[in-house]
């Protein structure tokens, strides 16, 4: 338990993003990815805890790569979508319990979200 797979075409949030869960979640296993076409592999071919995806991409947009990872198998409530969006757009096209959370990446109050999940994510890890 603790395999993530970020999928998000913002090269420097990925880092930011994989560089902080390395740091503060050392138990976790993260890897990202930067096309959306590349990560359709890592779906299929890896065992995946957590999905970080997110909804605005080219070519493959965020509710496309959620579809395909149900489809091929990954529980939606192993997933997470991030947007510049704000809640309420959101939420609109992720109404809850459409996946585990839809989350505004660059609003501070959502990284406790995330570190929620993390840390839970840490201890499974750890036992």
């Amino acid at each position: 338990m603790g395999k993530i797979l970020i999928v998000d075409d913002d090269a420097t949030f990925l880092d930011i993003l994989g560089n902080y869960i390395k740091t503060y979640y050392p138990l976790l296993d993260v890897e990202t990815c930067t096309s959306p076409v590349k990560a359709l592999n890592a779906i299929r071919k890896q065992k995946i805890d957590l999905l970080l995806v997110d909804l605005e991409m080219p070519m493959l947009d965020g509710a496309k790569i959620f579809k395909y990872a149900t489809d091929a198998g990954i529980d939606k409530n192993r997933i997470v979508i991030l947007s510049g969006r704000d809640a309420d757009y959101l939420h609109e096209h992720f109404p809850m319990g459409t996946c585990l959370a839809v989350l505004n990446k660059y609003e501070a109050k959502q990284k406790d979200v995330l570190n929620m999940i993390f840390s839970s994510m840490q201890r499974k890890a750890a036992s």
